[in-house]
């Protein structure tokens, strides 16, 4: 009998000996997975916010470049004229609040719109910009030349006057062929619409900052920071586009994500402590191995034990794997190997509106939109087949109510994990930054004043229509307009503006293209237009609508318009198609009297008046 129990001691120690390095392994393999997810989900999210980031900076170089067309289309004489109108860009820009500068080639300031205090010239934020425009000046691409400086201090430092910071942003200008100057625009970072972004980060467990090439803070989901400079191993240590940063910040250990941002060579700094990124995922793993090991402790009091220790294993190993998903803040599902849901995390009823475990047994594409179920598909058959594959999407998923979001989904391949054995999806909701991005697009593409195509997405419809159709091409210009600007002033030459594109959008068809290519002139594509009488009857259409007075502000204004017609055959070149109506209206713009009964033939332009 003694000899039993001591062989039943020993199966007990045995059994739970093996049961705990089995679970410590587990354990293992289940905390490096979830940290994978965890890690590259992170990096995407960054990776999101600095292509923002890097997409509003260089849109303020476009904005800058237009600002310098408009103070050289001023044909300002004397200094007292530049000056005017360096001050009225600046009036209207809300980008560079802070004021705009004109250099000459040595780069000394010869214009500026405000007396406000400027950084020092000798300050090392400029030299950023000026070795940006410098290797800039060597590239043959024109979407290259600009320079962004690094924050600098302006004025104050003491209680009675506090430090202001702003950042610069240049780009060149030429005088035939050969550089003239340099125009800048001055940001105060605490005020730029980068910095409104920065604020809706803000979070409790980490801060979110736009660093310089020298570490200064130029935008943060805290206002008070802005100015301040980094821990230097942030930078010092950190290798690649991306790169994960741990150091010490007094005793306490932390993390950073630091990824390139293109454009001005910022970072995108995302900070946390070590204990908040790692979360409760290690603390479980230490509990679990400390139980393991008080197991194989208590295995020797006998093997009726041991089935005791086996149900609280099991029982703790329940409780952990749903406390890494409790409270997970994305959505976190398991696939099997048919795309079925074996488990969806909570945050299905908060993100998705569906009832808790509800989703349970259906299939993933059941709430993935029909036009994105061939991509994911494909992707998820890809994964399958690659036992450590991870993979990154986007695609539109259906809430309870019906109406469907853009998630960001990312998936490890776990089949080969027995605590698993499926497929890891963290998902997370980018709807907000979805519709930022495309807002983003549509003003890059569209007139802000009166909403139409502008000259860019004009020009790519003609291309693409071209290649394989026949378009006709209207060049509409106003005639009549520069006086009602010099007579009534700018807002009622905007909203005249306004109210012709009205008119112009009430007389062309669902599928013609109009646009606002300058400041009073328009263009009509109609595609697949051939017959010269159709071209000429919508030419008649304009000039009519446009002859009507309009009412702005207790003023009847009338003007007319002058109408270039040209019937561009598939295959035309879209610049020489483009060019002839151009040509077209100035020929009736600047004729004394106006040719009736002129035949329009195919490849060759008229004029309509």
């Amino acid at each position: 009998m003694r000899l039993r129990n001591w062989i039943a001691v020993l199966v007990s120690v045995l059994l739970l000996a093996g049961a705990g390095v089995a679970g410590i392994l587990v354990n293992r393999s289940t905390v490096q997975a979830v940290e994978k997810v965890h890690r590259t989900d992170t990096t995407a999210l960054g990776d999101n916010n600095a292509e923002l980031t890097g997409q509003l900076q260089y849109y303020s170089t476009v904005e800058l470049g237009k600002i310098g067309a408009l103070i050289a289309s001023a044909g300002a004489t004397t200094p007292a004229q530049a000056k005017a109108a360096l001050m009225a860009a600046a009036k209207k820009t809300n980008t560079f609040q802070y004021g705009l500068l004109i250099t000459d080639a040595n780069r000394n300031v010869l214009l500026a719109s405000s007396d406000s205090a400027r950084p020092a010239t000798d300050d090392v934020g400029w030299q950023r910009m000026w070795a940006q425009l410098e290797t800039a000046a060597g590239n043959t691409s024109e979407t290259d030349d600009y320079g962004f400086s690094n924050v600098m201090q302006v004025a104050g430092g003491d209680a009675a006057k506090p430090a202001s910071y702003v950042a610069a942003v240049a780009v060149p200008f030429k005088r035939n062929g050969v550089l003239a100057g340099y125009l800048i625009g001055l940001n105060h970072i605490s005020s730029t619409s980068l910095q409104g972004y920065m604020r809706e980060l803000k979070s409790d467990y980490h801060r979110t900052t736009i660093v310089d090439t020298s570490g200064r803070v130029g935008a943060a989901s805290l206002d008070e920071v802005l100015g301040t400079t980094v821990n230097p191993e942030i930078l010092r240590s950190r290798s690649g586009t991306s790169a994960f940063v741990e150091y010490l910040e007094g005793e306490e250990k932390m993390i950073a994500v630091v990824i390139d941002i293109d454009h001005s060579g910022w970072y995108y700094v995302r900070t946390q402590t070590k204990a908040s990124f790692d979360g409760v995922v290690y603390n479980r793993s230490q509990t679990l191995n400390l139980t393991l090991l008080a197991m194989l402790v208590i295995g020797v009091v006998g093997i009726t034990l041991l089935g005791y220790r086996t149900q609280i294993t099991r029982r703790r190993a329940d409780e952990r794997f749903q406390a890494l998903f409790q409270h997970a803040p994305d959505l976190v599902s398991v696939l099997d190997g048919q795309g079925r849901i074996i488990f969806s995390s909570p945050s299905t009823t908060s993100i998705l509106g569906f009832p808790s475990g509800s989703l349970a047994g259906h299939s993933v594409f059941d709430v993935v939109h029909n036009e994105d179920q061939p991509q994911m598909r494909e992707q998820l058959f890809a994964l399958l087949a690659d036992p450590a594959g991870v993979m990154r999407l986007q695609c539109r998923v259906r809430t309870a109510d019906g109406q469907f979001r853009w998630f960001d989904f990312t998936a490890s391949n776990q089949m080969a994990n027995p605590s698993l054995n499926g497929v890891v999806i963290n998902a997370r909701d980018i709807s907000e930054n979805r519709a930022f991005q495309e807002r983003l697009e549509h003003e890059a593409q569209h007139d802000p004043l009166t909403g139409l195509p502008n000259r860019r997405r004009m020009t790519d419809k003609l291309h693409s229509t071209l290649r394989a159709d026949a378009v006709a091409v209207l060049f509409v210009d106003l005639n009549g307009f520069k006086p009602v600007n010099d007579r009534h002033g700018h807002e009622i030459g905007d909203e005249l503006l306004r109210q012709v594109a009205d008119r112009l959008s009430a007389c062309v068809r669902t599928e013609d293209v109009l646009s606002r290519v300058g400041g009073d002139e328009f263009v009509i594509l109609m595609p697949g237009t051939v017959a010269p009488d159709d071209a000429i009857a919508m030419a008649g259409r304009v000039r009519y609508v446009l002859e009507l007075p309009f009412r702005i502000d207790g003023h009847e204004i009338g003007i007319g318009a002058s109408v270039g017609v040209h019937l561009a055959p598939a295959a035309t070149d879209p610049d020489e198609a483009l060019r002839a109506a151009d040509h077209a209206m100035y020929e009736i713009k600047h004729s004394t009297r106006i040719p009736e009964g002129v035949t329009v033939r195919v490849g060759r332009h008229r004029a309509a008046d």
